[in-house]
C-alpha cells in the first residue's frame, strides 16, 4: 500500500551537506551514478539543485543547469521506497515552477530510452522528443541512447 506523501513534502535547495543524503541514494537507483563530484561540481557551479523533504529526510532531489533563458535539466531522482507514489510528478512540478520564476522559456532534459517511466512522465508533462543521441549513456553491456526532450514554458 502506497502511503500519500505529497502534502508533507517541503522543497530547499541543496547545500553540501546534502550529500552524504544523496549519495547513499544515487547508487540504489541508478546502473551508472552520479558521483560525489558531479553534484559537487554542480553545486559549485551555481546550478538549480534541490531537495525534497518528507520529515526532515531526503527522499529526492534535483539539479538543473540554467543559461539564460534555458534550463537543462540534469538530474531528477526520488529514492526507491518512495517511487510510484506520485513525488516524482511533485519534484517535477516544483522545477517547472522555479523555472518560470526564472524566467525560463525553453526546458530540455536527456533520458535514457528504456526509462520508460520517466519518459512517460515528461509526455504527460508536455516535453516532446526532439531528436536521439545515439549511445550517450553507458550501460553494463555498452552504450545506450538518450532521447532528447524539449518543453517551451
Amino acid at each position: 500500500m502506497s502511503v500519500a506523501l505529497k502534502p508533507e513534502c517541503l522543497f530547499r535547495p541543496m547545500h553540501a551537506d546534502d550529500l552524504n543524503v544523496v549519495m547513499q541514494i544515487e547508487p540504489t537507483i541508478y546502473s551508472h551514478p552520479w558521483t560525489r563530484g558531479n553534484f559537487n561540481d554542480s553545486l559549485q557551479a551555481g546550478h538549480e539543485a534541490w531537495v525534497m523533504l518528507h520529515h526532515d529526510k531526503v527522499v529526492g532531489y534535483a539539479v538543473m543547469m540554467v543559461v539564460l533563458d534555458e534550463a537543462n535539466l540534469l538530474n531528477i531522482s526520488v529514492a526507491a521506497p518512495y517511487q510510484k507514489q506520485g513525488l516524482g510528478r511533485l519534484l517535477f512540478a516544483h522545477l517547472l515552477e522555479h523555472a518560470k520564476a526564472l524566467n525560463i522559456r525553453n526546458m530540455f532534459l536527456e533520458v535514457r530510452e528504456s526509462n520508460v517511466a520517466a519518459i512517460a512522465l515528461y509526455n504527460r508533462e508536455g516535453f516532446k522528443e526532439t531528436s536521439v543521441r545515439r549511445g550517450y549513456y553507458p550501460t553494463n553491456e555498452g552504450r545506450e541512447d538518450a532521447v532528447l526532450m524539449g518543453l517551451v514554458l
